[in-house]
């Protein structure tokens, strides 16, 4: 709710074509958090702010690049198999802002991931569950939502 309240009052200070919210949800903090996940996605939706979120782990993201999972996972799996697949103890340095501005970079250059693959992914993830409750949808990131409404607006500018 912090974060939607932040975009709220720079929402107002500003004019945006797009607000967008960005979280995940840690599934360890039980009840208090599904209700205050669910609660912060409709809230920045009744404000017509754009919401990508991920649940269990923003990392699920990263993770569809290399494969497709439909499988509850908690946040320590992705650490494990991005750090594999990067050769890094992501745990340890995987939220340093070193290595996080480094991301796209890394996943554009990499052959074994696909930002093709890794939308379809994620979007048949959430067609699968988007009749549940935010905080049920499990895996699921919608993150692809915002990647493609970034490559409509870098198409729309370069033309």
């Amino acid at each position: 709710m912090q974060l939607v309240s932040c975009a709220e009052e720079l929402a107002r200070q500003e004019e945006y074509d797009e607000v967008w919210c960005v979280f995940d949800m840690d599934i360890n903090q039980g009840e208090h958090e599904f209700r205050d996940y669910d609660n912060a996605i409709e809230s920045a939706r009744s404000l017509n702010f754009r919401v990508a979120y991920s649940n269990d782990a923003f990392e699920l993201w990263f993770y569809l690049h290399y494969q497709y999972t439909d499988t509850a996972q908690r946040r320590t799996f992705y650490y494990e198999q991005l750090g594999h697949l990067w050769g890094i103890n992501y745990e340890k340095f995987g939220k340093e802002y070193r290595f996080c501005s480094g991301i796209f970079s890394l996943l554009q250059n990499d052959e074994r991931a696909s930002l093709r693959k890794t939308i379809a992914r994620a979007e048949r993830l959430f067609k699968i569950q988007k009749d549940k409750p935010y905080h049920k949808q499990n895996p699921v990131t919608t993150v692809y939502q915002l990647v493609k409404s970034l490559q409509k607006e870098c198409k729309d500018r370069t033309i």
